[in-house]
């Protein structure tokens, strides 16, 4: 399993947050938007791991990768790191905004 872990992780972070758009956080909905909060920092941070991997400033574990790499040698997991969980943050973002109006909604109602 060891070769699986960063994967593994990822894929919880999706089926745990999974249920927010399913109860109507539109993240995934919304692919441009979506595409364009997420795309520009995961650019930034790819690049700067591509730097570092060069650089021999950092490495990943072949034990806890898969072994796939994308162009300069950056493990499949970090690029889907880079975009599974942002996805993850916005999806809570985006319900903690949501329930936030129904809060204030309600109380509105109330009064």
């Amino acid at each position: 399993m060891n070769h699986a872990q960063y994967l593994f992780v990822l894929a919880a972070c999706v089926v745990v947050t999974l249920p927010l758009e399913l109860s109507g956080s539109r993240v995934y909905r919304r692919p441009r938007r979506l595409a364009r909060a997420v795309l520009p920092v995961a650019v930034v941070f790819l690049v700067w791991d591509a730097l570092a991997i060069a650089a021999e400033a950092w490495r990943f574990d072949p034990a806890f990768v898969s072994g796939v790499r994308a162009p300069f040698g950056i493990p499949l997991e970090e690029v889907l790191f880079f975009v599974v969980v942002p996805i993850c943050g916005l999806l809570t973002y985006e319900t903690v905004v949501r329930v936030g109006r129904l809060v204030r909604r309600n109380r509105r109602v109330r009064r």
